[in-house]
């Protein structure tokens, strides 16, 4: 009887190898979506009234900073140290968007941006913004920058491109003018992301003595008006960049951020003029330079006190401060890999008796456990991490 039981037991189905092939993809698939993005909050600074915030008198913006690291530089070669299902698309393109959707910002100024059109464009839009795209010069230069808004607090008015290949035209006339420019590489600044010469097709073998190909580097930018309607009118300027990443060409750096404020003080002075009013500005961006390095301290000239590297007569057209530095000192890093771990990532603000930044996005320690390891990460979807502020306009 026992034995007859056990004969018409059923068989165990045993999986095939098809069906675990399958399910070591389904397994995978959820493997690469399973980031979890660590998103701080926005802190207060000392002095500011949050409570304020919400008083009918004033105009509350929020601006995020952020460099998302486009996919297109996104290789495992180049970032050994990251998980690699963290590395794939599908997973840090929704990790972005969570960061985003989390962060709730006014604009969003983003760099190294690719995907654009198919991608970016019409998934933030779904979140409630409008955006503005300029894509780096050159054939096989596939990101660029975006400025991202809220047409329900927001209106733009104008933009303009930065196009940093336009200062070849500056010197044609005086081919030697780059060659003696001294070129400043700090042992701090040596490592300047060490993944990205890689991501940027390495050394360029050409003559860098010549000022032709030295400045030619595909940099780009983008500047625009907004005009604020609730509750008070006001224009606000925003401008976004990602400038040049080799410290060995801190020459063409500094001329890069030189051309960006020119234009800059340019673009005020026409909204000025045209609209009758006194605009606040905003800058931020991915600038490849340390705190007080030539690059930093020449867009902190006009404000503070020149550093010995930046004589008198540059100093800059228009008064910019950090705003991290303003308030509680630059953050220890915003870029953080094996070959490179420092402050790169800045919000600039030209200073008025009618804006003040209230609350700035945190940052990680060194020793946070979401950043361990170094980025991208399960917590980190880019080798950057946002910054972030919050400000109040007052009436004229």
């Amino acid at each position: 009887m026992f034995n007859n039981t056990l004969l018409h037991l059923p068989r165990p189905i045993l999986p095939s190898f098809a069906s675990c092939r399958a399910c070591r993809k389904i397994l995978s698939k959820r493997m690469s979506t399973a980031m979890e993005p660590k998103v701080r909050k926005f802190e207060s600074v000392k002095g500011a009234d949050l409570d304020s915030i919400s008083k009918p008198d004033g105009i509350n913006l929020r601006l995020v900073s952020y460099n998302i690291l486009a996919q297109v530089y996104v290789k495992s070669s180049f970032f050994p140290h990251s998980p690699p299902a963290c590395l794939k698309w599908k997973a840090r393109s929704h990790a972005i968007l969570s960061v985003l959707k989390t962060l709730q910002a006014d604009f969003f100024c983003l760099q190294e941006v690719d995907e654009y059109d198919s991608f970016y464009r019409k998934n933030i839009e779904s979140l409630g913004y409008s955006g503005i795209y300029i894509q780096r010069t050159g054939q096989r230069k596939r990101d660029g920058c975006a400025i991202f808004y809220k047409p329900s607090c927001a209106k733009l008015v104008t933009k303009e491109r930065i196009e940093y290949n336009d200062l070849l035209d500056s010197v044609k006339a005086d081919s030697a003018s780059c060659n003696e420019q001294k070129i400043e590489t700090s042992n701090e600044a040596k490592g300047v992301e060490k993944a990205k010469d890689k991501k940027d097709s390495g050394k360029d073998s050409r003559d860098l003595n010549d000022p032709q190909v030295r400045l030619k580097r595909d940099c780009v930018g983008i500047m625009a008006a907004f005009r604020i309607n609730k509750p008070f009118h006001h224009m606000v300027i925003v401008a976004n960049t990602h400038l040049y990443w080799d410290p060995e060409l801190a020459d063409v750096k500094l001329a890069q951020a030189k051309y960006l404020l020119s234009r800059l003080a340019q673009f005020k002075t026409l909204i000025s003029d045209e609209f009758g009013c006194t605009p606040s500005l905003l800058l931020a961006g991915d600038f490849n330079s340390i705190p007080g390095d030539m690059v930093y301290s020449y867009l902190v000239s006009g404000y503070t006190k020149p550093s010995e590297t930046i004589e008198e007569e540059e100093e800059a057209p228009l008064p910019m401060c950090s705003v991290y530095e303003m308030t509680r000192g630059e953050p220890k890093f915003t870029n953080c890999t094996p070959g490179f771990t420092n402050t790169l990532d800045y919000i600039f603000l030209s200073p008025s008796d009618f804006i003040k930044p209230v609350s700035i996005l945190q940052l990680p320690e060194p020793e946070s456990p979401d950043v361990v390891g170094f980025l991208p990460n399960d917590h980190h979807p880019s080798d950057h991490l946002p910054i972030g502020a919050e400000f109040e306009i007052s009436r004229e």
